[in-house]
Parts: C-alpha cells; structure tokens; sequence
C-alpha cells in the first residue's frame, strides 16, 4: 500500500477491501485507480471487483493466492509494441490466458498549473513512447514512472505545477488535478491488448473464432524455425504472432512467443502443433481464448 503516492492509498485500500470481502468476482490489474488497466478491467468485466496491484507480479500474485479470480495484464501496444513480458512472466506463473480484450488508448497530460509552465511529464514508459512526438514539440522531459494513474497520484501529492501526468482523462477526476491537454497520443490508431489469466482453464463456450497462445523452443539445426513453422502454412493455421526472446542471458537458446488462430481438437490445428512439436525441444499451449476481434 505504501508503494503508492498518498492521494492514491484510499482509494486502493476501499477497492482492495472491496475485492476481499468477495475474491470470486475480483480482477487484479496493475496500476494505481484510474489506470489504463483498470479502465479495461471495468470495460470486460463491468460487474467485477477491480484490484488494484502495484506491480505486475503482485497482480499475478494475488491469483495465484486466491485473493483475485483473474488478473488483466496488457500485452502489447499498436503504437510502442511489447508492454509486460508475458512470456517471463506467464509461464513462471502457473497461470493461464483465459480471454483477450482490445482497449483504446486516450492520453491527457494533467496537473495543477498552467500547460505552458509543466516542464515534466511522468508516466509508464509505454505511455511516454506513445506520446514522445508530442511531448518534445512541447518542450516536456518524459520522466518513467510505474503506472499512468499512479503518475498522476504523485503529481496530486506534490502539486509542483511544472510537473505533471500522462494518464486517462479520468483520473483528472479522481486525484483532484486539471485536464491541460487531451487526445495526444502520436497517432490515432493507439490501442492495447490485454490478456485475462487465471488459475485454470475455462470451458469454451460458443463458436469462437479461437486464439491459441503458446511458447516454444526449436532444435539448434539448420532451417529448425522454418521447418517448424511449415506446418501451419501446410494446414492453413494463420499465425498471427510470432516473436522471438532470450533467456537466462544467453544468445543461443532462441524462444517464440507466438499466436495463432484456432484451437485443440481442430484436426488442422493438431496437425500443425504436432509437426510444430517434431522440430522443438519443448512446446507450451499458455492459453486458448475467444477472438476479441478480427484478424487480417
């Protein structure tokens, strides 16, 4: 609780207190009240018990404990791409991706003085790359900070007017300060995907379109990434993600974090996944969820 700047604390406690009186209908986020994260929350999940969590690990945390059903945790950004290293993070986890949801992304700059005395800007790095172009026609230094409305909770706290927040408009509202720019992101395409995971698999109900999300390790031979994707083309599973990381600080042991349309038990799926499975040293379904929207 400590973690947050003051103006923050009561309102995380009265939702923190919220979601322990009934941990069944409770979703963790990351952020202070007002995030990014806690507007998708509310906008999936309208009858949910947000959470607030300070960080990603203790969103996953409470999950895992029981003190939250499900977590939401964005994964990726139109504009600045990769956002929380779901491929660290999940598969250390336990947990599993239970659903998606696209947001779109609005940011205000807010404080409480003038627009053209701030000289400083703090956010979520994500935020800040997202507003880079603008922020340096306006003279403003971009500052890191771990969450967009937790920024803006400290601008409240401090109430320097040559400091202020990039947040969602509406945590203007909840910390007290003024609107002074809205609307600039770079482009207007700004969208983020985030992924809800829980401690187990739900039935999947409906008809889909299905996305299933995995990871996986190839063999250290020649042409292993392009034989193991053949696959999919050979089957006619779109693949709608592909992207490689590092672990453990080395250079050679290459992994993939990948999307694709369809399911287990699609013979054409199974079909891929096997062959897939033929040229890795190991393979992990993270999760298989209904579309939110439309690929291609």
């Amino acid at each position: 609780m400590d973690s947050y700047a003051a103006p923050a604390r009561s309102l995380v406690a009265a939702l923190a207190d919220a979601a322990a009186a009934d941990p069944s209908r409770a979703v963790a986020f990351q952020g202070a009240p007002g995030a990014n994260s806690h507007v998708a929350v509310t906008e999936a999940f309208p009858d949910a018990l947000a959470l607030p969590c300070f960080s990603f690990d203790d969103a996953l945390d409470a999950v895992k404990d029981g003190r939250a059903d499900r977590a939401m945790i964005p994964i990726e950004n139109s504009l600045h791409g990769r956002v929380a290293d779901i491929h660290f993070l999940l598969p250390e986890s336990g947990l599993v991706i239970t659903a998606e949801h696209f947001l779109g992304i609005r940011h205000a700059l807010i404080g409480c003085g003038p627009k053209d005395g701030v000289r400083q800007a703090m956010s979520h790095p994500q935020a800040l790359g997202q507003c880079r172009h603008w922020l340096k026609a306006h003279g403003i230094e971009p500052v890191n900070y771990a969450d967009t409305a937790g920024a803006a909770a400290l601008v409240a706290e401090r109430r320097d007017p040559a400091i202020a927040a990039l947040a969602p408009p509406g945590a203007a509202a909840l910390y007290g300060l003024d609107l002074l720019a809205t609307d600039i992101a770079d482009a207007d395409h700004n969208m983020t995907r985030f992924v809800t995971l829980a401690r187990g698999t739900k039935p999947l109900l409906g008809e889909g379109p299905w996305m299933t999300t995995f990871i996986f390790e190839v063999r250290n031979v020649p042409a292993a990434l392009y034989k193991a994707m053949g696959g999919f083309a050979t089957n006619g599973v779109n693949m709608t993600k592909l992207e490689s990381y590092q672990r453990g600080g080395s250079f050679a042991a290459t992994e993939f974090f990948c999307d694709v349309e369809g399911r287990p038990g699609d013979p054409a799926f199974d079909r891929a996944m096997e062959e897939l499975g033929f040229h890795c040293k190991w393979v992990r379904v993270l999760g298989t969820y209904a579309q939110a929207r439309a690929r291609g």
